[in-house]
């Protein structure tokens, strides 16, 4: 089996979970929808462009190694929107602000990161894919779009150092990927917690037995209207080994 495989860097992320009222969680690993964004801003895809993103997201099966949840780091947000007002024009935001005190109206929300993060990505493609590992791979070692891990405000810490790899099943291509990092990095717990987490789709071949089975709302259906469908997803856990 062929798989592509990649890993996600930052010192902040966020992997939407489900949004109740102002709060804005987060899940400790990437969301399948974070992961197809990701793809379609590296592919050079927008968000109107809704049946090739989901021609992108049925092609795919993934699996997820969280080799560090990260820590959880919540921000309270006061964000103001004016009114909208077809007659006046604004050369800035401060000037919109200033000049409509009355209807700024305020939103308070809190939002959810995960801080020094570190996941690695595998990928492969079904018999019907009209994509090819080597066509994403190219994407994303030099996107049309800028990625980020979740949110604008998340840039990549590191390259995401896409490789191709032949292996039995996405599991071991994740163990065998290897990326440039220095043997002090290496040894640092921020990149590696003591305990691997795994999430795979359903129906994905993997020599790794399943500890638990969930259901997802985080697969893409309509990313104009911000919509998810459910999805099964199957985990497991690992302590690292000295």
């Amino acid at each position: 089996m062929q798989c592509l495989t990649f890993r996600l860097y930052g010192a902040m992320a966020s992997w939407g979970g489900t949004a109740v009222g102002g709060v804005r969680s987060t899940r400790p690993a990437p969301s399948r929808s974070a992961v197809i964004g990701l793809l379609s801003a590296a592919l050079g895809l927008r968000r109107e462009q809704e049946d090739e993103i989901a021609r992108l997201n049925s092609s795919i099966g993934m699996m997820i190694k969280s080799e560090s949840d990260g820590r959880l780091l919540r921000d309270y947000h006061t964000t103001q929107v004016p009114s909208a007002d077809k007659k006046a024009i604004w050369p800035h935001r401060k000037a919109e602000l200033e000049n409509t005190p009355r209807n700024v109206n305020t939103i308070l929300s809190t939002r959810d990161y995960r801080v020094d993060g570190h996941w690695l990505v595998a990928l492969t493609l079904r018999d019907d894919s009209h994509y090819t590992l080597e066509a994403i791979r190219d994407a994303l070692s030099e996107p049309v779009f800028p990625l980020y891990l979740g949110r604008k405000s998340c840039p990549l810490a590191t390259p995401i150092y896409p490789l191709l790899l032949d292996a039995g099943d996405v599991h071991q291509a994740l163990e065998s990927y290897q990326f440039p990092i220095s043997p002090v990095a290496r040894s640092e717990s921020v990149l590696y917690g003591q305990t691997i987490h795994y999430e795979w789709d359903d129906g994905l071949e993997t020599d790794l037995p399943p500890s638990e089975t969930s259901e997802r709302w985080d697969n893409p259906a309509s990313r104009l209207r911000w919509q998810f469908e459910k999805r099964l997803v199957h985990s497991a856990r690992q302590k690292r080994s000295e």
